[in-house]
Parts: C-alpha cells; structure tokens; sequence
C-alpha cells in the first residue's frame, strides 16, 4: 500500500512538472469568481456550481439567474470540455508512451543506488560482463552494471544488480554507480583505451577499491598495473592455459572447475579472510585439526604479507589478515567464515 501510494504521488508530481493540471484549476478558480460575482453566490456555492458545470453533471439545484450568468456558463462549459478532454490525453500519452514508467524507474534505480553498499561495479556489458554478471546473479551478490547502451537488456534478469546506462570512462557515471562505497570494479571494456581510463578514474575516487581489468593486449598489462589495477586478466591467455590443461591435467582441471562452481553446494573452494576480532587467532593451521573440527580443507593461506604458505600449515599460527584458501561443503565454509570474521 505504502508503495502505491508513493508511486501515485510521484506520479502527481510528474503531471505537475509538466502543467497539465494548472489550466482546470485555473478555469475552476476562474468559474468560482465569476459567479460570486454574476450570481451573487457565496463562495462555497459558486465553487460547487463551477465543478458540476465543468464536470457536464448539472444537478439542477442551481441555475444561472442572470444573462451574464448564462453567457458566462456556456463559455465555461465549451472551454471546460475541450480542457478537460485535452488534459485527459495528455495523461494517457504519458502513461502509454512510457515516459510515466521510465521517470518512476529513473527515480527507483537512483534511491537503489543511493542504498547499495559494499556492491560490485562492472563496466561494459559485452559477451564478458554479461558473463560476469551472470555469476553474481548465481551468487546472489549485489552488483551494477555499466554500458553505453542497453541493448542487451532484453534477454537479462537483473535480481541481485542495477544497470546504469552512460560511460564507465566518466567520473560522474562512476558515482553515480556509488564507487565511494563499492567493494571492488571490474572493469570489461573491449577497447584497452577505455579499461586503463576507468581504472585511473576509479583509484582516484576510491583508493581503497580493488580493480580488476580486461586486457586484448598482452603489452597493456603494465600500463594497468600502473594505473592502479590490483589485477589484470587476459581472456585470450586463460583460455588458451585451460585448453592445454584440458590435454594434459584433464581431470585437475575438472576438479577445480567443479569446486570453483557457485551452484555446486557439495564441494567448494573459497577464500576465508581472518577478522581481527576472530577466535581463530593464535591457533595453529593443522589441516587434521581443521578437518576434525570446521569440516574443511586448509589448502593453502596468504599472508598479510602476500606469502603463500602451502607446505608448512602445521605450524602456520593464523593472524589478522591472513586468508585461508579452502576447501568444503558451502554450510561448513560458512561456519568457518563466521568464526573467522569474529561474528561467531
């Protein structure tokens, strides 16, 4: 209720914008005076007798006494009718043409963007960010998705992400998106041009947001990093590494493509980042003990340091900002997280 309610007063304050509204009430202000003045009649009468007549209902209780009065009601009701049937297309025009819907539209993806925290942004919607915002759709995770154009909306469902039409290169589309308080940028322009402008733009608006860009070109790669890409990933590249894999290591590469699957619930591999207020901290990483007591696999961990310990985890201490790579079923990792988020 509350929603239709809101939507019918935005829905007024469209009309009003446009004056559709403004000429009935003037002829209605206007038939009032007249008739205080001609029929000498209260205010509240000639209100009344101003809207049946406008309105062709005509009640029969008052009628003009004087010629003026008659002269002035034929007037009122030839310009009233044509008024009123003129305002009630208009307002069909509206609300058919669509520009009622997408006003109302434009204005509920600017109060979603305003509430999105701790989101993913992704710019382009190509074959590739539509690829990667299918995932987030799987994962249920909070996302938006920038393009110049939204022709390849049709086919899309957008439950867990907003689309924001405009140009990832500029600053204003990018805060718009609400860069100030995402969590990370992917960034999947086809042109290298257009991937290194983002990611410059994004780090000077967020330097705390990790970025992750699309690269054609194998000699753009340092360009990115320099401009403030945490990583930059080449789709030519990892598709031609999976392809050998697939030859040599078929099954390896089936089992990681298996764990790395959000929909697959039974087996898993994720990342699990050790909170300062964690219980976890001070303990030792013994794959046995973990196995015995969490239900998952300590694969590898990354120090906060960025080493990569795999070899020695028995005697491996966790500490804040370490992350666990590890291995289980989605309800064990969950509980793992929690304990190492510190919101056990």
């Amino acid at each position: 209720m509350a929603g239709l309610l809101r939507a019918l007063i935005e829905s007024a304050e469209i009309l009003l914008k446009q004056r559709l509204f403004l000429v009935p009430l003037l002829l209605v202000a206007v038939g009032t005076l007249g008739y205080m003045v001609l029929e000498d009649l209260p205010p509240f009468d000639a209100l009344y007798f101003t809207i049946i007549t406008l309105t062709t209902i005509g009640y029969g209780d008052f009628t003009p006494a004087t010629d003026g009065g008659k002269a002035f009601t034929m007037g009122l009701v030839l310009i009233g009718v044509f008024t009123f049937f003129y305002v009630a297309s208009e307002v069909l025009r509206t609300i058919v043409s669509g520009e009622l819907g997408a006003t109302l539209g434009k204005r509920y993806m600017e109060r979603a963007l305003a509430t999105m925290h701790k989101h993913y942004i992704v710019c382009g919607f190509g074959r590739m960010g539509r690829l990667v915002c299918r995932e987030f759709e799987q994962s249920k995770t909070p996302y938006v998705a920038i393009d110049r154009n939204a022709e390849g909306l049709a086919h899309f469902c957008f439950e867990s992400g907003l689309f924001l039409e405009g140009d990832a290169t500029s600053d204003e589309v990018l805060k718009r998106a609400g860069i100030e308080k995402a969590q990370a940028l992917i960034t999947v322009m086809s042109s290298d041009a257009d991937n290194l402008y983002t990611t410059m733009s994004a780090r000077l608006l967020n330097p705390d947001l990790y970025i992750v860009s699309r690269i054609e070109e194998l000699q753009s790669e340092q360009k990115l990093l320099r401009a403030g890409a945490n990583r930059v990933v080449s789709p030519y590249r990892i598709g031609g590494r999976s392809m050998v894999q697939a030859v040599l290591r078929p099954n390896v590469l089936e089992f990681i493509e298996l764990t790395t699957r959000t929909e697959h619930i039974d087996l898993q591999l994720e990342e699990v980042a050790i909170g300062h207020k964690s219980s976890l901290i001070g303990t030792t990483l013994d794959p046995g003990r973990v196995r015995q007591q969490w239900k998952v696999i300590v694969v590898a961990v990354k120090k906060a340091d960025a080493q990569l310990v795999f070899d020695a985890l028995s005697d491996t201490v966790a500490e804040p900002g370490d992350v666990l790579l590890c291995l289980g079923s989605k309800e064990a990792l969950e509980r793992l997280e929690e304990a190492a988020s510190g919101k056990e």
